[in-house]
């Protein structure tokens, strides 16, 4: 999650909101890598303070609130995606989705997600509180991506050793996406 912050801290000084962040554009850099890298900035907008930018792209189980409701977008609206990604690698579970766009845009718009499936148990309060600080639904109130690299969960001060995410719950969480955006696909057909 550190490495992710970082990348888009760099980003949002160059006034660039990506607009797409999910698991499936975060790669690593090689097989063997711990370092990744942020991929697929074919939605990525240069953001002026000047000029509000609305937009209705996205995917829906990342897209922040405002996009839903069309308001401005901001650097902000990357850090929902963000905690969407950090919820969704600590737990294999979805914190928003629906059974379709609908109701997955209607969960994002309530901004209510909960830790009471046991894939939390293991969770700590400081990855909880991070995750908390950015599924928030005034833009304005979310961490900003330098804002997260401080943050007690991401500082390596406050840690002995650097913990690496498995990426078991990510990977079930990817094969189930795709058995249910395939079984969506045949029920509409």
């Amino acid at each position: 999650m550190r490495q992710i912050c970082e990348g888009v801290a760099y980003m949002h000084r160059q006034q660039v909101v990506h607009l797409d962040l999910k698991p499936e554009n975060i790669m690593c850099h090689t097989r063997m890598s711990h370092e990744i890298k942020i991929i697929d900035f074919g939605l990525s907008q240069k953001i002026d303070p000047n000029k509000p930018i609305r937009v209705l792209f996205g995917t829906p189980e990342f897209i922040p609130p405002e996009i839903i409701s069309y308001e401005p977008i901001g650097v902000q609206s990357d850090m929902w995606s963000i905690g969407v990604i950090c919820y969704v690698l600590l737990s294999g579970l979805s914190p928003f989705m629906g059974d379709n766009d609908s109701e997955t845009f209607a969960n994002i718009t309530r901004a209510y997600y909960d830790f009471e499936d046991e894939a939390f148990n293991t969770v700590s309060q400081d990855a909880r509180d991070f995750i908390s600080a950015l599924l928030v639904k005034r833009k304005e109130e979310r961490l900003s991506a330098e804002q997260c690299l401080k943050h007690v969960w991401l500082d390596p001060e406050n840690h002995h050793q650097t913990v690496v995410l498995s990426t078991d719950k990510l990977k079930k969480f990817i094969i189930r996406r795709k058995w249910q955006a395939n079984h969506q696909v045949r029920q509409v057909a």
